[in-house]
């Protein structure tokens, strides 16, 4: 049982594609894990993406954004915001519109195999990228007013890339202490600091300072291009790898990838008081509507949520019950060579749940 005993409120946001559908899913495995939690749920429903869009003229409206605000957590499905209209006319991205709103600066991105599924890995995964998610050279998150890129004249474009001490230094104190709560204690900062003196160097500077203070953590410094490669040859090596904005991005797939796929990988943005689970797949528009998405990536993320708002052990009986799920071909999807759909991956999976919880 939590020791808060105060009930949450989470916002559920269905996005684009197969959103609603994985959203369905992960609701349902929700209200499966009920028995297993110390506090009661609730759930609210508001819609953001294309739908959004066409009833009121933005793809994430402001009373949206307040619902968020007000929430313990939310559920974000994924959204198709590649195709979207510009942004003055409405078409913003939800996911950096929350994260700036909320102030979500940590994401917190897995990378695991699962015995039975297959994996291009040499070799069992099991690592976090803890990710800076407000900063870096991304143009809609980087500057206070306008965009990071700009084109001063036809033919030459030039990107702004911020990194502070203070966004570097709570991104390592995020990698540090989740690594206090593993077996391996490691962290590895992913820099390239050697081109990027200025920008990366400050960072590097703050990750070591945090280091100094967490001295039963193991430490060590790799190269961006280095650690590509050493993820390709023995990602057993990594622990927790403490990164900025997109490094963490390419690192954080090629992870998932290696450890069977963005399918497979869960993700969660935290910041001081709130805390979104976002599947790490896009919306996969060819696909939607036809019972054939896998809603793995966006339940682990529930349970990431979970046990970031103190519900350890439904968490613990989601993650055990999921690994049933996937040793078993006759129990996955058609993805993860199975035969099942989302419908009846999710029936079996709150099947198990039942049968192994609370």
């Amino acid at each position: 049982m939590a020791a808060d005993m105060t009930p949450l409120r989470l916002l559920a946001l269905d996005g684009d594609g197969i959103g609603p559908e994985i959203m369905a899913a992960t609701l349902a495995v929700l209200d499966a894990l009920r028995p297993a939690l110390g506090r009661e749920i609730t759930v609210d429903h508001a819609t953001i993406g294309f739908e959004a869009l066409k009833a009121s003229g933005s793809t994430i409206p402001d009373a949206v954004v307040d619902a968020a605000l007000a929430a313990d957590g939310v559920l974000l499905g994924p959204v198709s915001h590649n195709a979207y209209p510009p942004r003055d006319e409405g078409g913003l991205n939800p996911s950096g519109v929350l994260r700036r709103a909320l102030d979500l600066y940590a994401n917190i991105r897995p990378a695991r195999t699962w015995p039975g599924t297959k994996a291009p890995a040499r070799g069992p995964v099991d690592l976090v990228v803890v990710r800076e998610n407000l900063e870096g050279f991304y143009a809609d998150r980087n500057l206070h007013l306008g965009p990071g890129e700009f084109m001063p004249v036809p033919g030459v474009a030039l990107a702004v890339r911020r990194i502070t001490e203070e966004a570097s230094r709570r991104i390592a104190e995020a990698a540090f202490t989740l690594a206090e709560t593993r077996p391996a204690r490691r962290v590895t900062a992913v820099h390239k600091a050697n081109v990027m003196r200025v920008s990366d160097g400050l960072f590097l500077d703050t990750v070591r300072d945090v280091a100094a203070q967490h001295p039963n953590v193991t430490y060590d410094e790799m190269l961006v291009d280095a650690a590509a490669a050493h993820l390709v040859r023995d990602a057993g090596r990594f622990d927790i790898i403490a990164t900025t904005n997109m490094f963490g991005d390419i690192l954080s797939d090629l992870a998932s990838e290696l450890a069977g796929g963005l399918g497979l990988a869960g993700s969660l943005n935290h910041g001081p008081r709130h805390a979104a689970a976002q599947a790490q797949h896009g919306s996969a528009p060819d696909i939607a509507g036809q019972d054939r998405a896998n809603p793995v990536s966006l339940i682990l993320s529930l349970g990431m949520l979970l046990r970031h708002l103190g519900e350890a052990h439904a968490a613990d009986h989601l993650t055990t019950s999921l690994a049933t799920c996937l040793a078993r071909p006759q129990t996955r999807t058609r993805d993860l060579g199975g035969q099942l759909g989302t419908r009846a991956f999710t029936d079996t999976l709150v099947q198990t749940l039942a049968e192994t919880g609370p």
